[in-house]
């Protein structure tokens, strides 16, 4: 059986790549040029049951050729796709570019949804990518061995409330918090980017440090109808480092629905910083 993989870029695609291998699946994989690590071709390299195929973000018809042609009628999406790439300079196709037109907002989920259909109508089912990777959700509870603390713990029930408000407008998935008050929502530019400002905002900041809570807390959730076969939150180990860069202190996901990439490194790095990691239930 052909399952195809459209890449984004990360890690995401290559461990999905490797899950679907395990299980003796051919691979045929829509790199997208402006998104996917150029190491995808070495995989193939290495192995004749997987094919890579290099395509523009804007190429859609091209994207449901290469897969008529390999014969792919499942996929899945792995990896994320800039949602600011919508407005750059790339040119979408016919087929592409009468999507756009035909939407009513231009956010992650109706886009996606969108492609989705196009591609179930011309009989390629988009599946959910955890499918393949149902091990590495995060499963409830404290990760870490250290436990949130009492103003840690405040805050992620302040940043759960805000960030789920946040995830009902398909806006961002993340919030960081400090001393229960908002510092940065995450928009277009991502979650690491979203901790990087909020470091540099309260780096940023004056006044005596005794009298103001330093410490940020960040907050990912899913959204409230998450669907399953694009945009699933993901935690990596550069996310860690970023909070160790920000000096954020603890992080919040929702349990059974965040994926959490290279465990025992997170872990790991998280234990050495000072970093308690908690997943919360839904």
């Amino acid at each position: 059986m052909k399952l195809g993989l459209i890449a984004g870029n990360g890690r995401f695609p290559f461990l999905l790549l490797d899950a679907a291998r395990a299980e003796g699946l051919h691979v045929v994989v829509a790199a997208i040029r402006e998104e996917t690590d150029p190491e995808i071709d070495q995989r193939a390299a290495t192995d004749d049951q997987i094919a890579v195929y290099w395509l523009s973000l804007g190429e859609l018809s091209r994207l449901i050729e290469t897969f008529h042609k390999e014969g792919v009628t499942r996929a899945v999406m792995a990896g994320q796709v800039k949602h600011k790439q919508i407005f750059s300079s790339i040119r979408p196709d016919w087929r592409l570019a009468k999507l756009l037109l035909n939407l009513r907002t231009r956010s992650t989920d109706i886009l996606l949804g969108a492609v989705a259909k196009v591609l179930g109508d011309e009989g390629i089912e988009l599946v959910s990518s955890t499918s393949y990777l149902e091990p590495l959700l995060a499963q409830k509870g404290v990760l870490t061995a250290r436990s949130p603390d009492e103003a840690e713990a405040g805050n992620i029930v302040y940043g759960l409330g805000v960030a789920r408000a946040v995830a009902g407008f398909d806006i961002g998935q993340t919030v960081v918090v400090a001393a229960q008050a908002c510092v940065a929502v995450e928009a277009m530019e991502g979650t690491d980017a979203t901790i990087a400002r909020a470091g540099q905002l309260m780096s940023s900041l004056g006044g005596d440090p005794s009298t103001l809570e330093r410490r940020l807390t960040v907050v990912k959730v899913a959204k409230p109808n998450q669907d399953m076969r694009f945009d699933v939150p993901v935690i990596g180990i550069r996310t860690i480092e970023t909070m160790v860069e920000a000096g954020a202190s603890c992080l919040s996901v929702e349990a059974g629905r965040t994926l959490l990439f290279d465990r025992a490194s997170i872990i790991e790095r998280a234990g050495k910083a000072g970093i308690a990691i908690v997943a919360s239930p839904r």
